[in-house]
């Protein structure tokens, strides 16, 4: 069997994603074809080779990916040791979240009905892209405008709240239809679809800001917080297992800052 092959069958076996399967493999075929070498004569000094290689045109958190790429395919895989290789921490860049009426103008500017449901169920939810393109119609609740995500990131299931109206708009858009998924007929859309349909989209509404579906995500979690929902259900309602991941989102808070009474208009 292959390397790549192997290690495919590796991370299958352990329950990752196909997402990081797909990463994890193209990383680490780019490391073979880069070191040129046979499997019995790699060491860590090929891999810092490799990965002081990516700095010149790649950003810190591709480099981040590619060293846990090759640590699991060194450690578990070749059964070398990797604790030599030391790679930069990730950037801890604060995430870009739309204001209210931003929202309201994306939904505005949707150019189709399955456009404007997608950008909806995504800020309404807070799921992941790759959460909502696998999601099935019996995977929602009508009645109690709820829903499941099965087998979500780390393989776990979790509980989702919607908007009572999108849930009935939902509802009527999948009577008309024979899906396997929400917003496909037999294969599920790539993650791929989902982006470019949110990019058309922020276009048309020329707001001058970088969204994506996560972007989408991220202002869903900071108006929840602004609207004094606590901490801890945001945490289980975006599927996070830890809380300092979720605790990003006080700092993001514009509107919590805002009501802020400076002390030097107390003083005045």
């Amino acid at each position: 069997m292959e390397l790549v092959e192997k290690l495919g069958v590796e991370l299958k076996l352990r329950g990752f994603s196909p997402m990081t399967v797909r990463n994890y493999s193209f990383f680490v075929n780019k490391f073979l074809e880069f070191s040129n070498k046979p499997a019995e004569q790699l060491n860590q000094d090929d891999a810092k080779s490799y990965l002081s290689n990516l700095f010149r045109d790649k950003s810190k958190n591709t480099i981040m990916l590619a060293a846990a790429a090759l640590k699991f395919f060194y450690i578990e895989i070749l059964k070398k040791e990797f604790s030599g290789v030391k790679v930069p921490k990730k950037e801890k860049k604060l995430p870009e979240v739309l204001t209210k009426e931003e929202v309201k103008k994306l939904l505005n500017c949707a150019d189709t009905k399955k456009s404007r449901l997608i950008i909806s169920l995504i800020y309404s939810s807070g799921l992941r892209v790759s959460e909502i393109v696998n999601l099935r119609p019996q995977d929602l609740n009508f009645e109690e405008s709820s829903g499941w995500v099965r087998k979500g990131k780390g393989s776990k299931d979790r509980f989702f709240i919607l908007s009572e109206s999108l849930s009935s708009e939902l509802k009527e858009y999948l009577k008309k239809k024979s899906n396997k998924y929400v917003f496909s007929k037999e294969k599920p859309l790539t993650t791929r679809n989902i982006q470019k349909i949110v990019k058309k989209v922020r276009e048309k509404s020329g707001i001058n800001k970088k969204i994506t579906p996560h972007t989408l995500r991220h202002s869903y979690a900071t108006h929840l917080l602004e609207n004094g929902t606590d901490i801890r259900l945001i945490q289980s309602l975006l599927g996070h297992s830890s809380l300092n991941t979720t605790q990003i989102y006080t700092h993001v808070s514009s509107d919590q800052l805002k009501k802020v009474k400076n002390p030097l208009d107390m003083i005045k």
